[in-house]
């Protein structure tokens, strides 16, 4: 919980424009923990500001004896708990069935708020990981982490966040949520036993990408792949159990040859050399693309979603394209390609 912003004796003094540059040092990660909590960006955004407006309303009650960055985490956590109570839980489809086959005919989208979105660029926040805590910032927004860590409740999930994403001691867990000591080290072992279940070793610790130029190759091959709809090309990059999913579709497939099957008659099927354009980004920490999609009418490339795609060692792991056009602009890429 180090924190090198001097402690102010009292912000009641404070000017709104001083107040603001104050909390303002503290945006970033609490919109990253925000998304931890809430799974959604968009939501994370809504509870910063508003995180922000509850802090200047109660800057009166602020006596400087935690450092301001503590005081707003209190207060944009307990928010994120509320709104949670009234809002489904998300995931995605890997978190909500089995894998699907392809004599399983593709169900209709669920166009309900109940998937997670993706993170932009690579996580902002703290320069340094806390270096004690149990998972580190980055890996705490890769997408394998977040559909684990939505599977708690979310008062367990604030628990596991402060307590092994930012190191927090139980004590300041309790006094920030508002509970005893022993309720929070008996919420963080249900929740510890909970992630471990479904988000073991083997997923916390993938072989790493390649190195950067091998990488940039591979990427390279991925895009010609899917702009020339080279099914055969694509598989090549996969790993023998890489899943592939597309929210808000529920269905996942799984393996080189479901996948294959699946992209040909699908997103690759009839005419398909064009159909597609990706412009390359960063989301999840993951390498990551915009999605565009021709529109025969016009000849423009319209809007289509967000990919994020996940390396183990040289081969691919994961492909999650979130159907969604609205999701562009968190990632400054534009709504449509000439």
């Amino acid at each position: 919980m180090a924190d090198t912003t001097p402690i102010p004796a009292g912000l009641a003094g404070l000017n709104s424009a001083d107040f603001d540059a104050l909390v303002a040092a503290h945006q970033r990660e609490l919109r990253a923990h925000c998304y931890r909590m809430l799974g959604s960006v968009h939501e994370a955004d809504d509870l910063v500001q508003e995180t922000f407006s509850r802090a200047w309303d109660r800057r009166a009650t602020y006596a400087g004896r935690a450092p301001v960055r503590a005081w707003l985490y209190r207060i944009a956590t307990n928010l994120c708990i509320d709104a949670l109570r009234q809002k489904p839980r998300r995931g995605l489809p890997i978190s909500r069935a089995a894998a699907a086959g392809l004599d399983q005919p593709i169900p209709p989208s669920i166009n309900e708020p109940i998937w997670l979105e993706p993170y932009p660029f690579d996580l902002p926040g703290p320069e340094v990981d806390q270096p004690e805590a149990k998972y580190a910032l980055k890996e705490s927004v890769r997408l394998a982490f977040l559909t684990s860590l939505h599977l708690l409740p979310p008062r367990q999930r604030a628990v596991l966040l402060l307590a092994d994403v930012l190191d927090w001691p139980a004590a300041d867990v309790a006094e920030a949520l508002g509970q005893t000591v022993p309720s929070v080290k008996s919420a963080l072992h249900r929740a510890r036993a909970t992630l471990t279940a479904h988000y073991p070793e083997s997923r916390r610790h993938p072989a790493p990408p390649p190195p950067d130029p091998a990488l940039r190759h591979r990427l390279d091959r991925y895009v010609r792949a899917w702009e020339t709809a080279d099914v055969a090309g694509l598989v090549a990059l996969l790993k023998d159990d890489c899943a592939f999913s597309m929210p808000p579709i529920p269905s996942w497939y799984v393996g080189r040859a479901t996948i294959a099957g699946l992209v040909g008659k699908t997103i690759f099927a009839g005419p398909a050399a064009g159909r597609w354009r990706l412009t390359p980004t960063r989301a999840n920490g993951e390498p990551g693309f915009g999605l565009y999609r021709r529109n025969d009418a016009t000849g423009a490339y319209d809007g289509y979603g967000v990919q994020v795609v996940t390396f183990a060692g040289d081969e691919i792991a994961d492909i999650t394209t979130f159907r969604d056009p609205t999701l562009l602009p968190l990632f400054n890429l534009p709504p449509a390609l000439a």
